[in-house]
């Protein structure tokens, strides 16, 4: 081979290694700034979100949950700068193997056979994912929440793009995949409601025992904790059954999400400890049984 030859082969290489170091660095160079345009972009909704939260407290409105939206905010940045440095690299690795003289034509269409085939296999794996990041931009659940994911229900500990991570009741942890919950409830969002049936004797005095369960709300809205628990004054919604020796009244109060157990448990006490010490007894019915709840 010639000298010019040889010359020309090396302009010929270091031309495409030149080539090949620019969209190299161009790439990282935009997987950089996409990257920190989304992060900064993700700390100004979080910064915006706390002072929402606060301007809401200082109206009087219930506070909203900024740490939780902080999680969710992040969860999908997390998941916006993956795709993007997967688009990025993706399309600087075929420029690349273009300016290597590869050609893209029998590559793509096997990449596209080989995938098909993966696809055919991996349809769940595909399914969960896509319901992970559904359920991540229409913040369905988030971490700390109580679920209840069909089978399951438990605090979420984890939300993952394939698995959803919970511990239940008896604090053993379950992996839910996304694509297997159908249907969600999420027992953690908005308020819950505390329900007290109370069962007395039919020839008591209807309007004594409603005034005297009242009072007994009043006294457990003024009483710490109880004072932030109960969202909204102890309300008798009447009457739930006539017999001929009994009647039972339901008792109801809006309280935080899932504290609507402890509640119900002390609102029986309480109202037991009034309507005795009032001389009225219960008989046979929803909530004889009422007894001072244990901490």
């Amino acid at each position: 081979m010639s000298g010019e030859g040889r010359m020309g082969n090396w302009e010929t290489w270091l031309a495409v290694a030149l080539r090949i170091l620019l969209i190299t660095v161009v790439a990282f160079a935009v997987r950089f700034v996409v990257r920190r345009s989304l992060s900064r972009l993700i700390a100004r909704l979080n910064r915006e979100g706390e002072k929402d939260s606060k301007r809401r407290a200082a109206r009087g409105g219930r506070l909203v949950n900024a740490e939780r939206r902080r999680q969710r905010s992040e969860a999908i940045g997390s998941v916006l700068r993956s795709a993007a440095s997967v688009l990025i690299l993706g399309t600087a690795a075929l420029m690349v193997l273009s300016q290597l003289g590869i050609q893209l034509g029998p590559l793509v269409a096997s990449a596209g056979i080989v995938g098909v085939a993966i696809g055919f296999g991996a349809r769940n794996l595909v399914t969960d994912v896509l319901s992970g990041m559904f359920m991540l931009l229409e913040d369905q659940y988030g971490v700390g929440d109580t679920i209840d994911a069909g089978e399951v229900t438990g605090t979420v500990l984890e939300i993952g793009l394939r698995v959803t991570t919970l511990r239940g009741e008896n604090g053993a942890i379950w992996y839910v995949r996304n694509g297997e919950m159908k249907r969600v409830g999420n027992l953690s969002q908005g308020w819950a409601t505390a329900s007290v049936e109370v069962a007395v004797a039919s020839d008591v005095d209807v309007a004594r025992v409603r005034k005297l369960i009242e009072e007994a709300g009043a006294e457990m809205s003024a009483a710490e904790p109880w004072h932030e628990l109960l969202w909204e004054p102890v309300e008798v919604l009447g009457l739930t059954s006539v017999a001929l020796e009994s009647m039972v009244l339901k008792v109801s109060v809006k309280t935080p999400p899932g504290k609507a157990e402890p509640v119900e448990r002390e609102l029986r006490w309480r109202i037991k400890s009034a309507l005795d010490a009032a001389g009225i007894s219960q008989v046979d019915g929803p909530d004889v049984s009422l007894a001072k709840p244990t901490d």
